[in-house]
């Protein structure tokens, strides 16, 4: 699991090195990936590969930080796990931060974490005081997230105290 842990940040860091921190959007397009909106019931998002042509497709009415969020995780399933994805299959994603269950799942949401949180913001918000909460708030994304890039950190061995998140948290809107 370390070597896929790895991978996930270090593919994370090249992107950041090439493009910046840019947004999910952005990055999408220069990775020639299609992104479509969907009016799906429950699933948040999808990767799929047809034709041997990436496409992402996001569920229509979530919140602006919450798409950028599955975004970026679907693009994680791009750089990580294109060759699992076939034209005939894809990832079909019903909870995107259950990670006790899938490993893939766990590697998208490492990958979005280590990009769409830099380390100094992770830091001036813990100088600040402040908490998980407060600290997804500043940061406009969700305390799951904060505490993946608390958990890389602390991989990396930064001492920080891990975070608690809830698995399960996007399951059954």
């Amino acid at each position: 699991m370390l070597s896929c842990f790895n991978e996930a940040v270090a593919k994370a860091d090249e992107l950041i090195s090439l493009y910046g921190r840019c947004s999910p959007k952005r990055l999408a397009r220069e990775l020639d990936i299609e992104v479509l909106e969907r009016d799906f019931s429950k699933q948040k998002g999808a990767y799929k590969l047809i034709l041997k042509n990436p496409f992402i497709f996001i569920k229509r009415d979530l919140c602006d930080s919450m798409k950028k969020i599955v975004l970026m995780h679907e693009i994680g399933h791009d750089r990580l796990h294109r060759d699992k994805a076939d034209d005939s299959g894809g990832f079909a994603e019903y909870d995107i931060f259950d990670m006790c269950d899938r490993s893939m799942e766990y590697e998208a949401n490492l990958f979005a974490a280590q990009f769409l949180i830099s380390d100094e913001e992770l830091y001036d918000c813990i100088n600040c005081g402040y908490d998980i909460d407060k600290t997804a708030a500043a940061l406009c994304t969700d305390r799951n997230l904060v505490a993946l890039k608390v958990d890389i950190l602390k991989k990396q061995g930064v001492k920080l105290r891990s975070q608690l998140h809830n698995n399960k948290f996007l399951a059954g809107d």
